[in-house]
């Protein structure tokens, strides 16, 4: 994990693939122990969360390389190595599932659903609205929130959304556009014999979470 980090640090001075070339043998043998790791999360996250047991570690990490067809910054590479373990397809799913991302003080756990398509949002919505004692239950749980604080705000409605009532005592729950939580970690989180343990404790207090919003995901959700 060390010479993850230092990669990484070297790499976010050196953005450019000139470097990147030079230094690509050592890159292809770190992708391969990131990827074992990762293979030793899913199966640890499996002890508690079945669905991840046939995952593998190749459908969950992601590419170095950035897509930079639309961006403005035109750095070729991504300064950090993620992962995000999810039933069945891994970083292609579209179900709330667990997310690590290794970057030189940036580093971070996350998890839930981040932008999800329209159709879907507007059913996450309509069944948090339906079971918001159970919903805010799970937010507020002493756990939860301590390790996650609150629900992302990122691009929050100003106003609740129709076909909700205005006036509805949870309605900041309700404008979101994104139902996804993060733990922010030190580096040193990550390094060590115990870190797989320290990542996973964390990672199972998002499994009532997780569930509420698979209901909705897999279509059990829908009236």
């Amino acid at each position: 994990m060390e010479r993850i980090f230092t990669f990484l640090r070297e790499l976010r001075q050196h953005n450019n693939r000139e470097w990147f070339n030079e230094h690509k043998p050592e890159f292809l043998v770190l992708k391969m122990e990131f990827e074992k790791w990762v293979q030793q999360l899913i199966d640890k996250i499996a002890e508690f969360d079945e669905e991840l047991s046939r995952l593998e570690a190749k459908d969950c990490v992601y590419r170095i390389y950035r897509d930079t067809r639309f961006s403005p910054d035109k750095t070729p590479y991504k300064t950090h190595m993620a992962a995000y373990m999810c039933a069945p397809r891994g970083r292609s799913s579209d179900r709330a599932g667990y997310y690590v991302h290794l970057e030189p003080d940036n580093c971070l756990l996350g998890g839930g659903l981040y932008c999800p398509e329209p159709a879907l949002l507007k059913r996450v919505r309509q069944d948090i609205y339906d079971n918001i004692e159970e919903f805010t239950g799970i937010l507020r749980d002493k756990e939860f929130a301590k390790e996650f604080g609150e629900l992302d705000r990122e691009d929050m409605l100003k106003k609740v959304p129709a076909p909700f009532p205005a006036d509805f005592p949870e309605g900041d729950l309700l404008k979101r556009k994104h139902y996804d939580i993060i733990s922010r970690k030190p580096d040193d989180f990550f390094k060590g014999e115990e870190a797989i343990n320290r990542i996973t404790d964390v990672f199972r207090v998002m499994v009532p979470f997780h569930r509420f919003l698979n209901y909705t995901v897999d279509g059990e959700g829908e009236n």
